[in-house]
């Protein structure tokens, strides 16, 4: 097993980013609910205490058990992580006469503190929280301070235990980077988890767990299931046989080309052409969460037909990604959308799952992708829902409705492209909207259909903002859109940010 820094999740909105700095500085970690602590330590090297959006004097407030990990790792508390070591431990916290957020600057840091090394008087840190430490336990000493918060950083006396009131994980935090490295050092991790280790790891445990099995593997020409796809064929090679549907809400042309991309890749993969089921399943239906329940059933059915053709197989492979675990592991138990990896399908067809990505973020997905020489536009593709464009008609689904959104999203995407832009974008949409409204062409007057295009960028999906692209960039796009797309006559550009919006309309 590899060495591990445990992250355990208080409820903090920026619990995941913790995970993710920590990743990018080539260290393995893992996100467990407060209460969840590994009872196998054997491999934890230090474990993070995060954020939570409760006070800890509150009824409600997540309580866990310290005595299991302090003395024994090293620790570093974060925010409430920081509050609750003090307040259990017998000091005193209590709500701030203002909720201390945004910006501030450290003063009388203590630069000897191995926590603090090549921090300085001045660094700007983010502070988000109500309440503040009023009074230390005894044992527990003061390493920072800003200009309202004497207890910024603190250091318990006679262990490798820290506190710090501010997010060190946060972009505004200045050098919040070096904070989580110097707590690395203190942990003495080697920094060895890589793209190239992880494929070198986890192709040796596949070949382990799965032997002479055989697998099979949905693919939707998305990162996630294409880059499982090429580790699996890296360790069970012939074993693994992949299923593309095709349920008709793809992108124009794009069942024939990523089939081709395949190809490349030298992947044994299985084509079936389902529109005509989908869109009969679909007649009418305009509720989002109706549809995507409809596109998840439709899409098991499919693949089980499909997959009682061929012989032995054992294993159902999944992309599924470290974000999916950690919400499927939420601990207030809130659902956003459902999700759509094929829920139900392995119970249905007796299988047992495996998914080779089960512990990266969506960025640790393209850089493996990267080091396992997939080519560039499969790696750098932005994220496309499982449902497809059946969450972009905002209203029932027809096969007309489908043409024409494929066409207007193919100008969006491909003039994104064509002027350097798709790089810099997380992810882009048209999207057909419920509206018709009157418009001029030519001498005639017509009442044709409304296309959104969405633009947002982001690192990691949790928050996103409208990606201010050029006006003559969209004064392009809307034109060509226009002219070319019959039954479209306007088009909007949505300047929403995540939250309050979600990237996806439906």
């Amino acid at each position: 097993m590899h060495e591990k820094i445990i992250i355990l999740d208080f409820g903090s909105q920026t619990t995941q980013l913790i995970g993710r700095r920590i990743r990018e500085l080539n260290t393995y970690c893992e996100i467990v609910p407060y209460n969840k602590f590994p009872h196998d330590a054997d491999d934890i090297k230090g474990v993070i205490l995060s954020g939570s959006p409760y006070s800890v004097y509150d009824d409600k407030a997540f309580k866990a058990d310290l005595a299991i990990i302090r003395g024994k790792f090293p620790v570093l508390g974060i925010c409430y992580g920081a509050q609750y070591m003090a307040y259990t431990s017998g000091g005193n916290v209590e709500n701030a006469n203002s909720r201390e957020y945004g910006r501030t600057h450290l003063t009388q840091v203590n630069t000897n503190d191995p926590l603090l090394k090549g921090v300085h008087s001045g660094s700007q840190v983010w502070m988000s929280h109500g309440d503040t430490i009023t009074k230390l336990p005894a044992s527990f000493q003061v390493i920072a301070s800003t200009d309202d918060v004497a207890a910024a950083a603190f250091h318990i006396e006679g262990e490798q235990t820290w506190g710090v009131q501010f997010h060190p994980e946060v972009f505004h935090t200045t050098d919040g980077t070096q904070i989580l490295n110097n707590f690395l050092n203190i942990c003495g991790y080697k920094k060895d988890w890589t793209p190239a280790s992880f494929i070198e790891l986890t192709v040796a445990d596949l070949k382990e767990q799965l032997k002479d099995d055989k697998v099979i593997l949905a693919l939707s020409g998305g990162v996630d299931s294409s880059v499982t796809a090429v580790l699996l064929n890296k360790a069970i090679g012939k074993n693994l046989t992949c299923i593309f549907v095709d349920h008709g809400l793809l992108r124009k042309n794009e069942f024939e080309t990523v089939l081709k991309d395949y190809e490349h890749l030298g992947l044994n993969v299985i084509g079936i052409n389902a529109k005509d089921k989908f869109y009969k399943a679909l007649a009418g239906v305009t509720d989002p969460e109706q549809k995507r329940k409809i596109i998840g059933k439709g899409f098991i059915d499919v693949f089980d037909e499909e997959a009682h053709k061929l012989k032995d197989i054992k294993w159902l492979g999944q992309g599924t990604i470290y974000p999916d675990v950690i919400e499927s592991l939420s601990i207030t138990g809130t659902v956003i959308k459902s999700h759509h990896n094929v829920g139900g399908l392995p119970e249905k067809m007796n299988l047992k799952l495996v998914e080779p990505l089960r512990l990266l973020f969506k960025d640790e997905v393209r850089k493996v992708g990267i080091e396992l020489g997939m080519m560039p536009h499969l790696i750098k593709r932005h994220p496309f829902p499982g449902p497809g464009l059946g969450i972009r008609i905002i209203s029932d689904i027809t096969p007309e409705k489908v043409e024409i959104l494929q066409n207007a999203d193919d100008i969006y995407i491909t003039l994104l492209r064509e002027r350097g832009l798709y790089d810099k974008v997380w992810q882009a949409a048209a999207i057909l909207l419920p509206i018709r409204s009157v418009g001029v062409m030519g001498d005639e007057r017509t009442y044709e259909n409304t296309v959104a295009l969405r633009a947002v960028t982001s690192t990691d999906a949790m928050t996103a903002d409208w990606a201010q692209l050029p006006y003559d960039f969209l004064a392009k796009v809307s034109n060509e859109i226009i002219n070319k797309v019959k039954g479209v006559n306007r088009v909007v550009y949505d300047i929403s940010s995540k939250p309050p919006a979600t990237i996806e309309w439906e």
